[in-house]
């Protein structure tokens, strides 16, 4: 209940850049730097967030960025979750690259109403196709149980993709 409370407090703080950023454009191709809104799932806003949600404070690693990859991971006293922005320069590649994804980490179940396009993997992982970019929350580094409340990692990475995507908004 307290997860989807945060939840709630969290689409609400996001709702009003949102809301200012609605305006549809296509998609900016990938570039030689990340974009800001790969870089946001990395930044202090996002890190706050997720805590507020999670119940639990992570301390976010180095951040990488290989092949229009944008990479940080998310360090628990426990264990750690990966979040990667895959960034791609037309729907084309965005396809191949969320459906490859799918073969590569297997797919349990599509998960409606987040992103464009959105699945689960064998290891509870989820990926997220918004734009020309694929949002990966790797849960693989998580314990069985976790947060506060404690829940499954399966749970864990839904919950992160929503906050993040919740704040994504424009390219």
């Amino acid at each position: 209940m307290s997860a989807v409370v945060g939840l709630t407090l969290v689409l609400a703080a996001c709702a009003p850049s949102v809301q200012a950023n609605a305006i549809r454009r296509v998609p900016l191709p990938a570039g030689p730097h990340p974009s800001e809104i790969a870089k946001m799932v990395c930044q202090d806003d996002a890190q706050r967030e997720l805590a507020d949600v999670l119940g639990v404070k992570g301390v976010v690693g180095a951040r990488t960025w290989v092949g229009h990859r944008y990479t940080c991971p998310y360090r628990y006293s426990n264990g750690k979750f990966v979040l990667s922005v895959q960034e791609l320069s037309s729907w084309k590649q965005t396809y191949a690259y969320y459906h490859s994804l799918g073969r590569q980490l297997g797919v349990t179940r599509s998960l409606a109403n987040l992103g464009q396009g959105a699945f689960q993997t064998t290891d509870g992982s989820v990926v997220v196709r918004k734009d020309w970019k694929v949002l990966l929350v790797n849960v693989a580094g998580l314990p069985a149980q976790f947060a506060i409340p404690p829940t499954t990692p399966t749970n864990i990475a839904v919950t992160v993709a929503d906050v993040i995507l919740g704040c994504w908004a424009g390219d």
